[in-house]
């Protein structure tokens, strides 16, 4: 059996075992995204030289029996949003084309140190905004299901190569869904932890408050794998909580006993795909015959969770996109062109002797900044940008940014309302199959809604995860969305691979 088509804990089963080695599994990866990329698109950057260096030199230190790192040998895919030293880390941006990092993210470094081999970048929506990854400055990703229709977003890039079988797993970040919904729409494994849960330091910050790192992956216990390596405590990230990481990938296989799941009563409403439900219901039925109960609930503010949302992380946003201005960070415009532009505007006025607008011209360092960031920043970031600006300004915060973080409150209330009758929370990923590429690119208000089931995920703290349930009458996958109470990934990702124990739909792959 080929490397691409084994799952991550397999493929490390056979590292260990010496049935193969890291040089031939990533040669096997490469060479799928040789053959496949080109209309994919899930790659921004593949470091082959570097990869097979790194495979080669593991390879030598098994053969020398040197000790080795959890994921030693095997091929991880990571977002470009996580500061790599030396390599460029563009957050699919024109603003950051050219930054390569003097350092590397916490978790950058707990896969190194962990002995995985970094087979390349992925593409991703701008700064993570966006759910389609059609917002990269770069490239368009594909659903390798059915290259006309988009893979998700904003991780769409790293949920892609796995679903294509361009790389065992893949490190991504979620801010309002985006790791689970491209995991649903493309038919894999996609988890958000607990907020804290994992450093965010060397994370080119979206929102703040809402973003957290976790992995995509094939199966629960693949992401239970990754996650090991990803967790934990640092003292450079102020929200990262100290807190001991369990043994995921030990104890995921002991099937949840006395499971009770929950389902949420606005979850099914107007605007769900008829598919999609019967395949969440079919779901639930599922674990009914593994001994769940299943009950129904209210969640009131729910349906504030989007307005919630695109207040608060545009906000922020603002807030962290602030420092691109060409001098402190980024980008900086062609300043002699700009000058001779401003020059020749200059004489034009003094020409027709209008001295207003000769006194209204820009200061050249405003201008600097303006261009710079016009020419920088694509069209969803500065649109939040805009956003985010207006609800933090004078006479507007109370009444916008202050009430969304009231209402954040009172989803996150609905939650331990819902935690203390209920294991689990289950629902869809996304309220549609992955959509057309286009189809509501020019229409932001309808992508927001395609949110309405993640969003509250990130508002209120909590962990998450996307697994396959079902596909729909085009063979489009379709995600199951388990959300848990805080910290309790071990219950999520045991209650995941319980059912994925009892289906195949993670097991199915697409035909390239």
């Amino acid at each position: 059996m080929s490397p691409i088509e084994l799952t991550a804990t397999q493929l490390l089963d056979e590292l260990r075992s010496g049935l193969i080695n890291s040089v031939e599994a990533t040669r096997a990866f490469l060479q799928q995204i040789g053959q496949h990329d080109e209309s994919i698109g899930a790659f921004l950057r593949v470091d082959s030289e570097g990869a097979l260096d790194r495979a080669e030199l593991i390879d030598r230190r098994r053969k020398q029996g040197e000790p080795l790192g959890r994921l030693a040998g095997l091929p991880v895919a990571v977002k470009d949003l996580l500061s790599t030293r030396g390599e460029p880390t563009s957050c699919a941006s024109r603003i950051l084309e050219n930054f390569r990092p003097p350092y590397d993210a916490t978790v950058v470094a707990n896969l190194k140190a962990a002995d995985a081999v970094l087979i390349g970048r992925t593409n991703m929506d701008e700064f993570a905004m966006g759910g389609s990854t059609e917002n990269s400055a770069f490239q368009t990703t594909r659903n390798p299901w059915d290259t006309s229709r988009i893979p998700g977003g904003s991780s769409g890039g790293s949920a892609a190569c796995v679903a294509a079988s361009m790389a065992p797993l893949a490190v991504g970040s979620d801010t309002g869904g985006s790791i689970r919904q491209p995991a649903g729409l493309c038919g894999i494994t996609g988890m958000k932890p607990t907020y804290g849960r994992v450093s965010r330091w060397g994370l080119v910050a979206f929102a703040s408050s809402l973003d957290q790192i976790g992995p995509l992956a094939r199966t629960a216990e693949d992401a239970a794998l990754l996650l090991e390596v990803l967790a934990g405590h640092d003292p450079r990230d102020s929200t990262s909580i100290d807190r001991p990481v369990p043994e995921y990938s030990k104890t995921i296989g002991k099937p949840l006993e006395n499971l009770r799941i929950g389902l949420v009563r606005e979850h099914f409403g107007e605007g769900l795909d008829a598919e999609v439900e019967a395949a969440v219901r079919e779901a639930v039925r599922v674990y009914e015959s593994l001994g769940a109960t299943v009950r129904e609930l209210s969640m009131p503010h729910g349906k504030y969770a989007v307005a919630a949302y695109y207040i608060i992380a545009p906000s922020e946003a603002s807030s962290n996109l602030a420092r691109y201005d060409g001098v402190h960070y980024g980008r900086r415009t062609d300043e002699a062109a700009m000058m001779a532009e401003l020059e020749a505007e200059r004489k034009a006025l003094a020409a027709l002797g209008d001295t207003a607008a000769l006194d209204e011209l820009d200061d050249p360092l405003v201008r600097m900044y303006r261009r710079s960031r016009s020419e920088g920043f694509g069209a969803e970031v500065k649109r939040r940008i805009m956003l985010g600006t207006y609800a933090l300004s004078a006479g507007y915060y109370d009444a916008y940014y202050k009430k969304a973080l009231k209402v954040r409150r009172l989803i996150r209330q609905d939650f331990d309302r819902a935690f203390e009758q209920v294991d689990l929370i289950a629902g869809p990923v996304a309220p549609t199959p992955a959509y057309k590429i286009g189809e509501k690119i020019d229409d932001p208000l309808s992508m927001y809604l395609f949110d309405l089931y993640t969003v509250s995920t990130n508002l209120a703290g909590i962990g998450g995860i996307s697994i396959p349930c079902g596909q729909s009458g085009g063979g489009l996958p379709i995600g199951l969305h388990l959300q848990a109470p805080p910290f309790e990934e071990e219950r999520l990702l045991r209650g995941a691979w319980m059912f994925q124990q009892a289906t195949d739909w993670h097991r199915r792959r697409p035909s390239l």
